[in-house]
């Protein structure tokens, strides 16, 4: 068994373990990084077919933290990233059958068909409402409890299934959304609190969290792959069997093995882990499952993404972000999303590409229909809903990804508890990825910084 010493070993190459990589390599300690897919990256990756260039997982971010700016800067021209169109800040909602903008100022908030009259009164109250006072209220609970139930239906439930492809009654808020959360234990209202950060003094590094929706030139594969390209190319393994780790008497013994059969072994003083919470059971197996079992507990959303590309768009005009389907309106697909609306270059001149949604906590079972099953549900939505004269499309794909979101419930308070409880038994080893601090790319790009700086102290010492 070939043998290699280094200071960290980081398990998972999707977006956080490339990140973390990256930053430790660049800050000169030794970094080993291992997947066991045969590729970087992760659920991210970019394909380009018949004039069309479409994502096979995440589609867009959002620029909402400095540090995943800073990532960008520090790659230059290897990874140039891209922000949306005016048109993607005009969301849809369907109500109706029809899709309805969603409110986007106070003037179309009066007006829209999507809130009830008293509920429109209700919103205007909202500032004067007593903040919550139990720490673990859902999403669903705080939205009535403030904002009324047409809100909920018609913004909060479509919002949640396009982020967490979730159950607004299940999400907590202090994990699900913590900025929405804080703003009312912060200022006592969401309005009022809003308002109050508007007028905060930020730093010119904060000032570089904009907040735009973002993708990267020739799509965000570039971003995963610029990463992968400035590691150590003997230092990273890919198309490995599981890692399994067992602690030693100088830190960890990981054992997997790769291409051709070959067994590695790699001692390591630090071991992160940024898989998925499935995962961990057989990649720490010195720890009983009866420890893990808050972390074995976590929910993952099951979604299906349907690409449809046009080489010719004849539908209604889809100037918009997207779509989104609230619950109430009891269809099979979460929503539309408009990539070649948001960004340059995804479809050929005058075509379309959409990307369709099903699944989630909403419609689990839609992810073991067959392809063919699911094929014309999709393509039923876009022609009842957009109504493009061309009947059948000139590109059709479909993903599945079974552990698509994780679902930040009432199981969250003891995942994190326990989670704390076991580096602490365990020191060297962490415990990271989207089980914790966020589902979003940025949230991905800023936990990756964060870990990389306590280690890089910690090392040093």
């Amino acid at each position: 068994m070939n043998e290699i010493n280094t200071d960290v070993l980081v398990i998972g190459a999707g977006l956080t373990g490339l990140t973390l990589a990256y930053k430790l390599h660049r800050a000169g300690i030794a970094v080993v990084l291992v997947d066991k897919d045969q590729h970087t990256g992760g659920v991210i990756r970019t394909i380009s077919e018949n004039g069309f260039t479409f994502e096979a997982g995440p589609n867009t971010g959002t620029l909402s933290n400095p540090e995943l700016v800073e990532l960008f800067e520090s790659l230059g021209e290897k990874c140039i990233p891209v922000t949306g169109r005016k048109e993607a800040h005009r969301r849809l909602i369907l109500k109706g059958g029809r899709w309805r903008a969603l409110p986007s100022g106070p003037v179309s908030a009066v007006t829209t068909p999507l809130f009830t009259l008293g509920d429109k009164f209700r919103i205007l109250g909202e500032p004067f409402r007593a903040p919550g006072t139990n720490p673990d209220e859902s999403v669903a609970d705080l939205v009535l409890r403030r904002m009324g139930r047409s809100f909920l239906d018609y913004a909060i439930d479509p919002f949640i299934s396009g982020i967490y492809a979730g159950d607004p009654r299940k999400l907590i808020t202090r994990y699900a959304l913590p900025k929405l959360w804080k703003l009312e234990q912060d200022h006592g209202s969401f309005i009022g609190g809003s308002f109050a950060k508007a007028r905060e003094h930020r730093s010119e590094r904060e000032r570089k969290a904009t907040k735009e929706v973002f993708s990267v030139q020739g799509g965000l594969q570039r971003l995963t792959d610029a990463l992968a390209s400035e590691l150590n190319p003997e230092r990273l393994f890919t198309g490995c069997t599981p890692a399994v780790v067992r602690p030693d008497q100088k830190g960890f013994m990981t054992v997997l093995s790769c291409t051709a059969g070959i067994k590695r072994g790699i001692r390591s003083e630090y071991v992160v882990i940024t898989a998925g919470a499935h995962k961990v059971p057989e990649i720490l197996p010195f720890i009983s499952p009866d420890l893990l079992a808050p972390l074995t507990a976590l929910v993952y959303a099951k979604v299906v993404q349907v690409v449809v590309g046009y080489k010719e768009w004849t539908g209604q005009a889809i100037n918009a972000f997207g779509g989104l389907v609230p619950s109430k309106e009891d269809k099979d697909v979460l929503g539309i999303l408009f990539p070649s609306s948001i960004f340059d270059g995804r479809a050929p001149e005058g075509g379309a590409l959409l990307s369709v949604f099903m699944g989630g906590m909403r419609n689990p079972t839609l992810t073991e229909m067959s392809d063919q099953e699911l094929g014309p549900i999709a393509l039923s939505m876009v022609k009842k809903t957009l109504n493009p004269v061309k009947s059948e499309p000139d590109l059709l794909h479909i993903f599945r990804y079974p552990h698509a979101i994780p679902q930040y419930e009432i199981s969250t308070g003891d995942r994190l508890k326990r989670i704390s409880e076991i580096e602490a038994q365990y020191p060297g080893l962490i415990l990271a990825g989207n089980m914790r601090d966020g589902i979003g790319m940025a949230d991905r790009v800023k936990q990756a910084v964060r870990i990389s700086e306590e280690l890089k102290v910690k090392i040093r010492h």
